[in-house]
């Protein structure tokens, strides 16, 4: 085991790895590759981001993602949908491109399963192995190196990966084939959604009944009531505070992932979609970059 800047990492031998997409989330994810020690090419859409990278962490930023990932051993990234991922992924200056067989890709951006299963078809016939790879645990998660990380992927595969990928996470699994990491983070939205609505009505009634909710809040979060989003957003719901974590833009890009697969396979979310449009009415607020928490801002 090592320990560097306040992370601790399972000790590996470093890895030639390229990284594209150094937003909220990969930004500080390369940063922990780097920090274990693996040699790390990035490539990010705005380049001075990816020059200020390098400056902070070393390696060395790329114009391309056919550039980064060449010789890679691993290439990971975390765009914003699934025409990003495409577009980093695919073509002349793709990722794809770039590769060697035998080498690896390694998706953590919150997509469909759909383009996770067409991905890895194309990944496939050029002797790339594919893994889809979501994660939970928001901005925070990231640059503290804690996240969780559902993985869809062939086993053999996932075991060659998953000591790099521990070193930006506290859990790392493979949850079934490709596909399967997609569908796992959808069954998180749907989890959050359902919980943040249910502790913003609850905070809502506990104020206007006239309660001391930070009291309130302190005494449930120690029984069955608990949860993360209690423990950590529910004094701030109370104070009315929401510029920091998950943007509400970004939960409802998932959450039409969710609505589209739920009319695909055929599963009832009448709560998540009725959650879908409370948020809608957010971004009507105003609040398209307020935390998710946001939702109690209708209540009020």
């Amino acid at each position: 085991m090592a320990s560097i800047n306040g992370k601790t990492y399972e000790t590996s031998t470093p890895r030639k790895v390229a990284f594209i997409g150094l937003g909220v989330m990969g930004l500080p994810m390369a940063g922990h590759l780097a920090a274990a020690g693996h040699h790390v090419t990035v490539y990010n859409r705005n380049a001075q981001k990816a020059q200020a990278w390098v400056k902070e962490f070393g390696g060395r930023a790329c114009a391309t993602p056919r550039e980064a990932a060449n010789g890679a051993e691993i290439v990971f990234s975390c765009v914003g949908n699934d025409d990003d991922l495409r577009s980093v992924v695919l073509g002349e200056d793709g990722a794809f491109a770039g590769m060697h067989a035998g080498a690896t890709y390694v998706d953590h951006t919150t997509a469909s399963a759909s383009v996770a299963r067409e991905l890895h078809a194309i990944a496939h016939s050029k002797g790339i192995k594919f893994i889809d790879a979501p994660v939970s645990g928001g901005q925070a998660g990231a640059v503290n190196g804690m996240l969780t990380v559902m993985c869809g992927g062939d086993a053999k595969d996932f075991a060659q990966v998953r000591d790099v990928i521990v070193t930006m996470a506290r859990a790392v699994t493979l949850v079934g084939p490709i596909g399967a990491g997609q569908l796992a983070k959808m069954v998180n939205q749907i989890c959050i959604a359902g919980v943040v609505q249910g502790l913003s009505e609850g905070i809502a009634f506990g104020q206007a009944a006239g309660l001391d909710m930070k009291v309130v809040l302190d005494v449930i979060n120690k029984g069955a009531a608990q949860s993360w989003q209690m423990e950590n957003r529910g004094t701030t719901m109370v104070d009315d505070q929401f510029d920091f974590g998950f943007a509400v833009d970004w939960m409802r890009k998932d959450l039409s992932l969710v609505l589209d697969e739920s009319r695909r396979n055929g599963a009832r979310v009448p709560v998540t979609a009725l959650v879908d449009q409370f948020y809608a009415d957010v971004q009507k607020m105003g609040g398209s970059r307020w935390d998710t928490s946001s939702l109690i801002k209708r209540l009020k």
